[in-house]
């Protein structure tokens, strides 16, 4: 024996344990639990991976590829232009209303195209879900890097666009661009979540959800419309409290005009993106505590 245990610490040079002595204790929490950062840094190489899966899937067998995050806001700009630029004639502004409709579009695109993965995402992933554990909050947090990769795509043309048909709009304040998205991706990842975790439990919401996001595009007019303006500004005032009440709870529209007004070289508003970014921030919480306080039930439901 003894000569045997020697033969043994000579092989593995050490007498280090061949087991991990780390261990995971999985025990439900009590009450709400925001983001638990140590937990993610551990799971970073799944987020990344389950990142990748979306975008490898979104354009597997696919003629034209990442194109179509170049495809998708061009034919809406099109759109836009005939039936709001030239019939409606509600271009107030001193650049091409393509352009004005491109730099509205493309956060919008981005918006939607996030929260719809992201509420859909873990009815997507039940496999995974009923299978092996970890941090469930990985999968909508994931469902937006493929969005993320289609914005990046459509900003690059954008700011192209800018450069050739309006370059003296360009100026410092595109570096503040990335900003107003970050404040669209915050409400986004919030909004998606609670989503993710009422669609497991009703799955009226799969279909509720396209609906309300066709409404909330046309209930957002900084997309399609120069909301700075003052004749803008008289209409609201003159309509209702309430249309321009709607209008500051609505965090797309601040943010949106914000992008818009980055890009182009205007002096941004900062006390509406304060306020909007307020209720991001608000809407980002409450999500991520919605959906926590909801995961554990998600294998038994799902």
């Amino acid at each position: 024996m003894d000569r045997l245990d020697s033969r043994r610490k000579g092989s593995t040079g050490s007498t280090r344990p061949l087991i991990d002595p780390r261990q995971i204790s999985i025990e439900p929490f009590r009450g709400w639990q925001i983001l638990n950062g140590g937990e993610l840094w551990r799971f970073r190489e799944l987020l990344l991976f389950l990142t990748w899966r979306d975008i490898r899937v979104r354009y597997q067998q696919t003629m034209i590829g990442a194109a179509w995050a170049i495809i998708q806001p061009l034919c809406m700009v099109a759109v836009f232009s005939l039936f709001l630029g030239r019939l409606s004639q509600t271009s107030t502004t001193d650049i091409p209303y393509p352009l004005f409709a491109f730099c509205g579009l493309v956060p919008w695109i981005f918006f939607s195209t996030s929260v719809n993965g992201s509420a859909n995402s873990v009815l997507h992933s039940e496999k995974l879900v009923t299978k092996v554990y970890f941090p469930r909050i990985l999968i909508p947090l994931a469902a937006i890097g493929s969005p993320m990769l289609d914005a990046v795509i459509a900003s690059s043309l954008l700011l192209l666009a800018i450069a050739l048909f309006a370059p003296e709009h360009l100026h410092v304040y595109c570096l503040l661009a990335p900003f107003c998205m970050l404040c669209i991706a915050m409400t986004a990842v919030g909004l998606g979540s609670a989503l993710a975790a009422l669609n497991v439990a009703y799955r009226d919401f799969k279909f509720i959800l396209p609906l309300v996001m066709q409404l909330w595009l046309f209930a957002t007019p900084s997309i399609y419309l120069d909301i700075r303006s003052p004749d803008f500004q008289q209409r609201v005032e003159a309509t209702s409290t309430w249309a321009s009440l709607a209008l500051k709870l609505n965090p797309l529209v601040s943010q949106i005009a914000m992008f818009r007004e980055c890009l182009l070289g205007t002096v941004p508003q900062w006390e509406p993106l304060l306020l909007s970014f307020i209720i991001s921030l608000t809407v980002f919480i409450f999500g991520i505590g919605f959906f926590r306080w909801s995961e554990h039930r998600f294998a038994d439901i799902i």
